[in-house]
């Protein structure tokens, strides 16, 4: 059967043109039931089964459920229950879901995939008893509404008509619906119907648990005093921003003070400050919001103050916000309001449920892992099983009556404090990609074994009698780089820096490269490391392991003494790694004079060069920065941490950085001047001149000048800043000068201008990744480029697409982040296993002096912490004990001891697990010894002073071996 719509269309140049759409229905299409007799099917292929039981007993009869698209939209927590079967999913809903949540769709297609959760897809856009015609003036929705009771009313005559049973046993058609008004009308055609709440509140004893996992969406009580301002409308927004009254930009909530945010708004310098819970107006982290600035006279300052939100559960009531230190009128920073959302940015967070101090309550306070997140409101009836478990909750809405949103309850994790629970929820909040790789990725991937062909040879210059070494950390499995140097008949130096050739394995387009590209980059943890590609890849066909033959992408130079480039060829290459060293094997070949083979020769050569190259970048104005790092040595078995110390750096590990650099501006160069417009390169923003203001005072109370007008006049002046009593004090200038840059981005060569491009910390004119493209797919696109360039590839449409890769860079840039976040939480993850029972003594200096607090860095762990000297509100600590801050000198003084920033000082090192969700180091001071506040030192009897409040910042890993 054909039905025709036909509609005319005037084209730009005035013509009129006739369109006919051709909408092909049948009637033969099969209703997916093993309890129908009419529909011609294959019994192996039955979805629905001939006799479904119900979870609820609001409908005791069989059924099928047909879902409405807000069902699936915002219940997919309960229907990924594998309780929920037999459901009837329509073609019309699915393509709506599709178009309005692409996070949905993929979890709807996931279930939909599994014959054993028995969902069924009906196509009723085809079949001529379900299709429908949009009516004149009438909305798309509300023909999608008419379609899904169209299907639901034809299923439940066909199934009557149609069944094995007898009448009193025939399956019938239940429609969940969260929309009143289309239950409304299915209720006037005699369907049976009700909303996804109603359905589950009725569930069977051993189903009563899966109520939880309701959506609260329509949960609204507009009876209790609202507590909050009302949010404009979309339209009201749109024309506020139009005429300028209104902003818009990201709300960033602040980890320290749970009544703080700030708002991102483009085109201005600094972030606008949000401050008080009316002002905050339900905004959660992440959101796009618009806001309305203050008048002048209503500006403030950013609070000094540490204010958690920790009342048990208060109820629906808000006190009025503390007092803040009122500042004058030119430290205040521009305020404003929020007063609409634009867009929420919710996912789901993992935390702990506090308990009611109502017995019995089934309202409880969930507790966010995250600090920037508002604590939620959930119904659960588990709460005895959950309260030592970490849980992850959704957020269903904030209504304006509610001093916290409303959640529902999606699963448990694990016990808390176990290190696989505390790993996970790690990888869940930094939104890592940590499912097993799906079978159309691993599909993708060649068969094994795997040899290289008399093909590939003729395609490829064959690298493989030159002598070639790997340089990694300990322990690294997947190499992505290896290195040769030689001497040339005319005295010259060929360099080498061979890549694994990973764009040979990963074709574009397909389910490995559309999962790579997801996933963004390797995530590096303490006990684990998240590949980007499947481990086939990473750690065997791809990974440049020594003495088997491998595909490289190779960039060689001609070098003089000098280490000035005369000549640069890159080809798609086939190399045998001689040898796989570690930096500290390589270290010993090179300063052994012994060692006189090929691969100590080519070491010497590398190591020659990468000194003078060094040198040089240093001169144009490279900074060396420096940040903490530690290395934690993990139990073969347990992979508890036995161990910890400061990473150490050798000459080797500056060695293959600079090639690896040498290598990157190379390829960077290459592939913009042959793709200007779609070369994805990588810069680093020159930091706006308040960012320094941290490191220029620290220097100053110390006698010397930082100069931060260029890149290079920092450098020189970190240089010059150095006190022969304190060998450790250069090293903490640079820690600081390193907190004070901007995020390394990617981008895309068409979109900024040419002077956009420089890369600060490098000081180099253009910039891009090519060397790691195991970890990253940034590398990945880069090698795609270059040899499209070669012409040892061919390009397509999406490598060229603009506009495509901007939005890659984006998801990498953000993918980037959060793997960093990861492996600082992992790092304080271990910190915290590592010190669970024990106390140390170490030796520790000063990094700033606070108002009520010395920051303190121990370098033997790079870990950073807090000793709190005086409370909030400027009172003792411990009676008797009185410090005075000093903020012109930033000093703090108690009797005759005074403290200043980069003083040696002894700390003891503990853990605080008093706090379940959020343990802590603490910090204690030992030396100087002050009476009543300091700590005995290990060994001596005596009553030690209590312990007072600390914070532990744990330190950046560094896991790859990479430069920035």
């Amino acid at each position: 059967m054909l039905t025709n719509k036909v509609f005319m269309k005037k084209t730009k140049r005035g013509n009129i043109l006739k369109i006919v759409r051709e909408h092909y229905l049948r009637d033969d299409i099969w209703c997916g039931s093993e309890a129908c007799k009419r529909c011609p099917f294959n019994e192996d292929e039955a979805l629905l089964d001939e006799a479904p039981e119900s979870v609820s007993e609001r409908f005791t009869f069989p059924h099928y459920l047909v879902l409405d698209t807000n069902v699936i939209l915002y219940q997919m927590d309960l229907l990924e229950e594998s309780a929920i079967r037999n459901v009837i999913v329509l073609n019309t809903v699915l393509d709506e879901v599709k178009h309005r949540s692409a996070v949905v769709y993929k979890r709807l297609r996931a279930i939909l995939s599994n014959p054993a959760r028995k969902f069924y897809t009906f196509v009723n856009e085809h079949h001529k008893d379900t299709y429908v015609e949009r009516m004149p003036g009438e909305s798309a929705n509300d023909r999608n509404d008419r379609m899904i009771r169209t299907a639901a009313e034809w299923y439940g005559k066909h199934l009557a008509i149609g069944s094995k049973k007898d009448r009193g046993n025939v399956v019938r058609i239940v429609l969940l619906s969260d929309d009143a008004d289309n239950r409304n009308k299915a209720t006037e055609l005699g369907l049976n119907t009700c909303s996804a709440a109603e359905y589950m509140k009725a569930a069977k004893v051993e189903y009563a648990h899966l109520v939880d996992k309701i959506s609260q969406r329509e949960v609204v009580c507009e009876s209790k005093e609202p507590l909050f301002p009302s949010h404009l409308t979309s339209t009201q927004i749109h024309e506020g921003v139009k005429s300028g009254k209104l902003m818009q930009g990201a709300f960033l909530a602040s980890r320290e003070n749970y009544l703080e945010g700030y708002v991102r708004v483009e085109n201005e310098e600094k972030a606008i400050l949000i401050q008080g819970r009316l002002n905050l107006n339900r905004a959660v982290d992440g959101d796009v919001v618009a806001i309305e600035m203050l008048p002048e006279s209503e500006w403030k300052s950013v609070s000094d103050v540490v204010l958690v939100d920790d009342q048990n559960d208060p109820g629906d009531l808000v006190e009025p916000d503390p007092t803040f230190s009122v500042k004058p009128q030119a430290e205040r920073e521009p305020t404003a309001k929020v007063v609409g959302i634009i867009k929420r940015k919710w996912r789901q967070y993992c935390g702990i449920l506090l308990p009611s101090h109502i017995q019995g309550s089934l309202r409880h306070i969930f507790v966010p892992a995250e600090r920037k997140i508002p604590r939620i409101r959930i119904e659960t009836r588990q709460a005895a099983t959950l309260m030592a478990q970490r849980i992850i909750v959704a957020i269903d809405q904030w209504p304006r009556h509610s001093r916290y949103p409303q959640g529902h309850f999606v699963r448990a994790l694990g016990p808390i404090g176990s290190k696989e629970t505390e790993n996970e929820v790690i990888l869940l909040e930094h939104d890592v990609p940590h499912n097993r790789f799906s079978e159309d990725v691993l599909a993708c991937l060649p068969e094994l074994p795997w040899v290289i062909t008399e093909e590939d040879l003729r395609r490829r210059v064959d690298l493989r009698g030159i002598t070639i070494c790997s340089v990694d950390p300990p322990g690294c499995t997947d190499i992505d780089d290896a290195l040769h140097a030689r001497r040339l008949p005319n005295g010259n130096i060929e360099v080498g820096v061979h890549i694994a050739d990973v764009s040979h394995f990963i074709r574009p387009g397909n389910a490995l490269d559309r999962e790579a590209g997801s996933r963004a980059t390797t995530v590096y943890l303490v006990d684990k490391r998240i590949d980007m590609v499947p481990e086939l890849l990473s750690s065997n066909l791809c990974s440049l392991r020594g003495g088997v033959e491998r595909f490289a992408f190779s960039c060689v130079w001609e070098l003089d003494e000098g280490a000035n480039i005369k000549q640069t060829k890159y080809h798609k290459s086939v190399i045998k790694s001689k040898s796989a060293l570690t930096y500290e094997e390589a270290q010993i070949i090179i300063d052994d004079p012994k060692q006189t083979n090929e691969v100590a020769t080519s070491l010497r050569l590398l190591n020659m060069l990468a000194k003078i190259l060094k040198r040089r970048r240093t001169e144009n104005g490279a900074l060396v920065l420096a940040s903490p790092e530690i290395r934690f040595q993990v139990d073969s078995e347990t992979h508890d941490p036995i161990d910890v110390k400061a990473k150490q750096m050798l000459e080797t590990n500056s060695m293959v950085e600079e090639f690896m650099l040498l290598a990157n501006v190379s390829v960077a160069e290459k592939i913009e001047r042959e793709f200007p417009e779609c070369a994805m390169l990588r810069r680093h923003p020159c930091p706006p001149q308040t960012n320094y203001e941290p490191l220029v005072k620290a220097a100053q109370h110390q006698g010397f000048d930082i100069i931060t007008t260029s890149g290079k006049e920092l450098a020189t002046s970190l240089d010059e800043a150095v006190k022969p009593d304190n060998p450790y004090f250069n090293t903490m200038l640079r820690i600081l000068a390193t907190r004070c840059m901007m995020q390394a981005v990617y981008f895309i060569s068409g979109t900024l201008q040419r002077d956009e491009f420089f890369h600060y910390g490098l000081a180099a004119p253009i910039y891009t990744h090519f060397t790691s493209p195991i970890r990253r797919y940034a590398d990945i696109i880069v090698h795609r480029l270059l040899a499209a360039c070669i012409g040892a590839d061919s390009t397509y449409p999406e490598l060229l697409d603009k506009k495509i890769n901007s939005n890659l860079c984006n998801n990498l840039n953000y993918r980037n982040r959060m793997a960093q976040y990861a492996g600082r939480a992992s790092v304080a993850l271990h910190t915290h296993l590592f010190f669970r029972n024990r106390s140390e003594d170490e030796q520790a200096y000063i990094l700033f002096i606070r108002k009520n607090a010395l920051q303190i860095l121990v370098p033997k762990y790079g870990f950073e912490g807090t000793i709190y000297v005086t409370g909030k509100n400027n009172e003792e600590i411990k009676t008797g004990v009185r410090f005075v801050y000093d903020d012109e000198q930033q000093t703090q003084r108690c009797g005759k001891i005074v403290f200043k920033a980069f003083d040696p000082v002894t700390v003891r090192l503990s853990l605080d697990s008093t706090n379940v969700q959020h343990e802590k180091l603490v910090f204690e001071l030992v030396e100087p010894y002050i009476e009543g506040f300091s700590m005995k030192p290990e060994g001596v009897v005596g009553t030690d002073a209590p312990k007072r409040k600390s914070d532990q910042q744990p330190a950046k890993p560094k896991k790859s071996k990479k430069a920035k």
